[in-house]
């Protein structure tokens, strides 16, 4: 398991863990601020769009305070715009103020603007994910699935399947096998090459960065863990 250790550690330490730990979100405790944070970035992560501007986006929302249901809210569709558009992220901005207005208005009639609140009344994974689908108009598979891998450790009930992008790139490394429990798999992969000072989350992260970075668009030639890669440069059969 050595060869595997040391991969799992070369990948992380080139591509990064999780997203919510890059915008300084400290999801850690379980403090329903800081998942509400990461569920709006979530948001932004989840439409097609590039994640440096998903980022961006963020972080103004971040610079101007505007980090709860309650300010989201208070900022109105034209300030909530304003965000985006300096954000970068022009060419959703406005259906995304009118969602995100959507999304808060029910967070705080149904939860009190807690998500916390959300997840105790899901009696399991799948209800959770329901419940989240049905808040405003706006929550799709996609931004569900971002939300809920980075709280695994959080929530017991978050057990979202593996990203497609994760799935193809623990392909590549050999860590699980096409159609065979992929998530299991992983978990167990994980769990018998532990790095210290992560977590399974940032395991599935990094993943997903090398999937979605390197292995989709088939810069074989770039990627940071190449040599430890199954797949040869020269096939170019693969399709999502």
């Amino acid at each position: 398991m050595g060869n595997v250790k040391n991969t799992i550690k070369k990948l992380i330490s080139a591509l990064g863990g999780k997203f919510s730990k890059e915008l300084g979100i400290d999801l850690s405790n379980g403090e329903s601020n800081e998942i509400f944070k990461w569920f709006l970035a979530s948001k932004l992560f989840g439409a097609r769009i590039g994640t440096n501007i998903a980022i961006k986006t963020y972080k103004e929302f971040e610079r101007h305070g505007v980090l709860s249901p309650e300010k989201i809210l208070e900022t109105g569709w034209d300030g909530l715009v304003r965000i985006l558009d300096d954000g970068g992220y022009a060419r959703y901005d406005f259906s995304t103020a009118t969602k995100l207005l959507e999304i808060m208005e029910d967070l705080k009639k149904y939860y009190d603007g807690d998500l916390n609140k959300l997840y105790k009344k899901a009696g399991d994974e799948e209800e959770l994910e329901n419940l989240l689908k049905s808040l405003g108009k706006g929550i799709g598979d996609v931004t569900v699935n971002i939300f809920l891998r980075e709280l695994r450790n959080v929530w017991p009930k978050a057990r979202p399947g593996l990203s497609v992008y994760v799935e193809l790139a623990a392909e590549r490394l050999g860590f699980i096998k096409q159609g065979k429990a992929p998530l299991k798999t992983l978990e167990k992969v994980w769990s018998l090459n532990k790095i210290p000072g992560r977590d399974f989350c940032d395991f599935e992260a990094s993943l997903l960065r090398l999937g979605k970075d390197f292995c989709k668009k088939r810069k074989c030639d770039k990627c940071p863990l190449k040599d430890a890669c199954a797949c040869k440069i020269q096939d170019r059969s693969f399709t999502i």
